[in-house]
């Protein structure tokens, strides 16, 4: 994958299928370690100890309909290519908790791309589902949660055209206080 957030997709519609009801997803970037570390945490059905072992291996897969299935190898490798570091967690019926950490420094770390429309994608289509989006920069923070704004829209839904913009536009620029661009 070319950027960074395809594999947060990928991730996040396996805890998706894994009849997650909240994910959450957290984009941390450290400058002065040249760090990132991506986590992506589900209350989903978990895994067994053998499939969490397995997880990594793209020629293992729970679905049917492939043989193959090649977004959480590609992500553990996005990862250790950089020398940082992949892992995996979880239980039967407690959820899974997948963390992956990269050195931005090194040559073979790929962009994080566009986060702003993948997290926007992820809510509008699943607006069944909680999401919990934080964003954080060199300590600073910013957070969007689903669940907070089904509260105060009440019956008015995530997808509707002029929420979607809202949410948009509120990451975008949420993204550029944290990054020191807007003030």
């Amino acid at each position: 994958m070319r950027e960074l957030s395809l594999n947060i997709l990928d991730v996040a519609h396996n805890s998706i299928a894994a009849g997650a009801s909240l994910l959450e997803i957290v984009v941390e970037e450290n400058s002065a370690s040249c760090e990132m570390l991506i986590g992506i945490y589900d209350n989903g059905c978990g895994m067994s100890a053998d499939e969490v072992q397995n997880v990594t291996d793209p020629f293992f897969t729970t679905r049917t309909t492939r043989r193959i299935g090649l977004g959480v190898p590609l992500f553990k490798q996005a990862a250790e290519m950089t020398g940082g570091a992949f892992r995996v967690e979880s239980r039967k019926n407690a959820g899974t908790r997948i963390t992956a950490q990269f050195k931005t420094d090194s040559v073979d770390f790929i962009p994080l791309g566009d986060i702003c429309s993948t997290i926007l994608m992820l809510i509008t289509m699943n607006t069944n589902r909680d999401f919990l989006y934080r964003r954080i920069i060199d300590g600073r923070e910013f957070a969007l949660d689903t669940r907070e704004l089904k509260d105060i829209l009440g019956d008015v839904p995530l997808n509707e055209p002029e929420v979607a913009e809202w949410m948009r536009g509120f990451i975008e620029e949420q993204t550029q206080i944290i990054s020191g661009g807007v003030k």
